[in-house]
């Protein structure tokens, strides 16, 4: 059965269907239209998933220092607590933030961009959660797990032709970029590739992951696989 890699994409998403060696890019409107793609074993997103109520998430601890030592610490940030998603107003989220948290902490802007998307996987998701929903980080996917492993940033030449070197040896990356939908960017279509490399890893049963194993008031795990 085919798994689906799924990432960030102006304010939609870029999904890849992996089966096998098989890859297909796909754009996908909204969430629910992540969780309607027919026949995925898994679904592996880079989105936060288990939010925190009152502070860092031990899981983009762990992530960003397995990362840092890799050149790519800082596409690790501490995900927004979950008083956060009740607003779209920076100042306000800030505010809910600080009052949440023991020593007060603040999203970064970076971090807050990201709201109207976590809000909208936490909100079709639906409880109890599924297990088949997971939180991947392509980073860590890239950087860690694959070989061989990526050393520079997805935006330059070098990075990019790592990339694709560590897709073709799973995946056939070439194909899928070739029939990609109009105006994906590279970077998230292999992003979404490396997420669909989680995802096969998660439903075969081999994947790693980060986290303390708690669980957020929706019972959703607070962890980053790949």
């Amino acid at each position: 059965m085919a798994v689906l890699g799924v990432d960030g994409w102006r304010g939609a998403w870029v999904g890849a269907l992996l089966e096998g060696r098989s890859v297909r890019l796909v754009a996908l409107l909204d969430a629910a239209a992540v969780l309607a793609v027919p026949d995925v074993e898994v679904v592996g997103i880079d989105m936060p998933i288990g939010l925190s109520d009152d502070g860092v998430r031990t899981c983009d601890v762990e992530a960003r220092h397995r990362l840092s030592g890799l050149g790519a610490g800082s596409s690790v940030f501490p995900t927004p607590v979950r008083a956060v998603l009740a607003t779209d107003d920076y100042a306000e989220a800030r505010a809910l933030s600080r009052a949440a948290t023991d020593p007060p902490r603040a999203p970064s802007a970076q971090a807050f961009q990201l709201v109207k998307a976590i809000r909208s996987l936490d909100d079709v998701l639906g409880d109890p959660p599924t297990d088949r929903v997971v939180e991947v980080h392509p980073e860590l996917a890239f950087r860690v797990g694959m070989e061989p492993a990526v050393q520079d940033p997805k935006g330059t030449a070098r990075g990019m032709a790592q990339r694709l070197a560590a897709l073709r040896r799973v995946m056939d990356v070439d194909a899928a970029l070739l029939d990609a939908p109009p105006r994906v960017p590279a970077v998230d279509a292999l992003d979404a590739c490396a997420a669909a490399w989680s995802a096969r890893r998660i439903a075969d049963g081999t994947a790693q992951c980060v986290g303390d194993g708690r669980r957020d008031a929706r019972s959703r795990p607070m962890r980053i696989c790949w």
